[in-house]
């Protein structure tokens, strides 16, 4: 492995094949969930991986049954306590949607079982997302009782349409691989057993293609989402401003309980 990539010692990293780096997410234990030093290292990666001249394409899966489970309840917990950590937590879920837009190496996703949360961003914000049919693509964020930040609101739009993403991100319904596939959430969706070779295949197909060509497409085309920016922020900005409420207290306690959540039916807004 290169030294560059030496600090990120909660990704595993390796080379599947020539120009091409793979990122896994490695805790199976837990379903790959972000505790809070994966979740900085995950924003500050793309950084390192634009400015490395020996890769071409980056390979993002998960370890085991799930592609990530999302951020773990000690992060949240941590961020409902304190404005610090909300904060701080805040400025890294902007930077990794933006970092991952502004990479200049095309990202290919390979999505097997649970995809939640910051991990998600990366599933679904990458340049070709290929889904197992096993797949389950959830944001949770109303579930939890926070509005639906971290890449809902700057991508679910432009991949599914407005009336599906309302559907999706207000109910926290599961999407399928097939699902996912046949709304355009995801470029492509395959049989489990052939996930990896399809991921593969293509990050070699692009890593051995015209990489200026390539690589000035993705640019053009993330004008789509820089052109969101605005809305994005305001569903980060919401989304930390729930952390500090009641709405997100119960919604801890029922995943820990594993129960429905019982949130008050009236609302000042």
């Amino acid at each position: 492995m290169s030294d560059r990539y030496a600090a990120y010692t909660k990704l595993r990293i390796d080379y599947p094949a020539e120009r091409v780096l793979r990122i896994t997410f490695d805790r199976p234990e837990t379903y790959n969930s972000v505790d809070s030093e994966t979740h900085s290292q995950l924003v500050e990666i793309w950084r390192t991986i634009d400015a490395d001249p020996d890769i071409n394409v980056v390979l993002v899966t998960g370890a085991g049954k799930a592609f990530s489970a999302g951020g773990d309840f000690d992060l949240i917990e941590d961020m409902i306590e304190s404005q610090e950590e909300r904060m701080r937590v805040w400025k890294e879920a902007k930077d990794l949607v933006y970092n991952i837009v502004n990479c200049n190496k095309p990202i290919v996703s390979a999505i097997n079982g649970p995809a939640v949360g910051a991990g998600l961003v990366v599933g679904i914000l990458a340049d070709v997302s290929i889904a197992a049919k096993s797949a389950k693509i959830v944001d949770g964020h109303t579930r939890l009782g926070v509005a639906a930040g971290d890449v809902a609101a700057i991508i679910w739009p432009l991949l599914c349409g407005m009336a599906k993403a309302k559907y999706y991100l207000m109910t926290c319904k599961p999407v399928s691989g097939e699902e996912a596939e046949r709304i355009g959430l995801v470029s492509l969706c395959v049989e489990d057993a052939e996930l990896m070779d399809t991921a593969l295949g293509v990050a070699t197909d692009l890593a051995n293609g015209a990489q200026s060509a390539i690589r000035w497409t993705k640019y053009a085309l993330n004008n789509w989402l820089r052109m969101a920016g605005p809305i994005f922020d305001t569903s980060t900005a919401l989304e930390m401003l729930g952390f500090a409420g009641d709405e997100v207290k119960e919604g801890v306690a029922s995943h820990r309980e594993k129960r429905k959540p019982v949130f008050r039916k009236d609302c000042p807004v």
